[in-house]
């Protein structure tokens, strides 16, 4: 890609953060992790309590860049083919015949809401989805749009009724990502413009699917030295080591961690990657592919307090 290409599509992101920025107050390292993962080409898992604004955050990042929006509200009585689509009977000229009627997974991004609802069935649904990027139904292979994203959310708080996630699925997901509550000023902010009788802020799209693609191609083209490489990978090994983690991480998030890394340095403007853009994204990686032991969490210890000292050790 050449240099000008590069620095307009960089140009465009820091747009599409202000554009975010009209109608979701706060949140920058959200957002950020948000547009990290669409720059990886990879999945998110957001997790906070309700009524903060992740489906108007997904939403938003869906107009901005001009990519078809679907979202998916899971609950224990979903099928699969709700998401994947079925065969249904369709009159035609030449008489009766089976068409495949597409479901909501069928878009650019997918925001499956309470995903920790849905029967282990569905969920093993969007697990082709979300690693093979298409979908089988009545024997038949169906390829999904490009770009493709599942979002998910879960609620960490009412967890009665709950399918907990797998972990060969929670490992799909690139990152997740921590929703929390906004600051006063922020909230303050938030009341006073969305209760003032104003209508809700217009975003403009900024950036196309065309410059999306092209980006992700540059994010992982984009240049690591060996000696941050190999330490990344020292970091996602030394979590197989550590004695308060029952299970590490899998080589997916050394994988994972790079490229993380990598479109951090490009969202910032960067043609380089540097060791602070690894442990900013070390917690969003690895939190939720480890396992910790019983002693760690009779004592409090969380995921990411592991992974911050696995850090500052190395």
């Amino acid at each position: 890609m050449p240099v000008d290409d590069i620095g307009r599509v960089q140009e465009r992101l820091t747009r599409v953060r202000s554009e975010i920025g009209k109608r979701i107050v706060g949140q920058s390292d959200v957002i950020e992790r948000l547009l990290v993962c669409i720059l990886c080409d990879g999945n998110a898992l957001l997790e906070s309590n309700p009524g903060l604004g992740k489906t108007t955050l997904v939403r938003t990042v869906a107009e901005v860049t001009d990519l078809s929006f679907s979202r998916i509200q899971n609950t224990p009585d979903l099928m699969p083919s709700d998401i994947t689509g079925t065969e249904i009977i369709r009159e035609s000229a030449q008489g009766r015949e089976f068409v495949f009627e597409k479901g909501p997974v069928f878009a650019n991004i997918v925001l499956a809401d309470e995903i920790n609802r849905a029967t282990p069935k569905t969920q093993a649904a969007l697990l082709e989805a979300m690693q093979e990027r298409q979908v089988t139904a009545a024997g038949e292979t169906y390829e999904l749009p490009r770009p493709f994203f599942i979002l998910a959310t879960q609620n960490p708080i009412d967890q009665g009724g709950t399918y907990p996630l797998p972990e060969a699925q929670t490992d799909r997901f690139l990152m997740k990502i921590l929703v929390d509550y906004p600051s006063e000023p922020e909230e303050n902010d938030i009341v006073t413009r969305y209760t003032g009788g104003a209508p809700d802020p217009v975003v403009e799209r900024v950036l196309s699917r065309d410059e999306l693609q092209a980006a992700q191609r540059f994010v992982r083209e984009m240049p690591i030295a060996d000696d941050i490489r190999k330490r990344t990978v020292r970091l996602v090994r030394s979590t197989r080591e550590e004695e308060m983690i029952e299970y590490g991480a899998s080589p997916r998030a050394s994988m994972g961690l790079v490229l993380a890394a990598k479109a951090r340095a490009f969202l910032a403007g960067r043609s380089h990657v540097s060791w602070d853009d690894v442990t900013d994204m070390a917690p969003p990686i690895l939190r939720h592919r480890i396992l910790l032991d019983f002693r760690a969490e009779r004592e409090g210890t969380t995921p990411d307090d592991v992974v911050k000292r696995l850090v500052a050790e190395l």
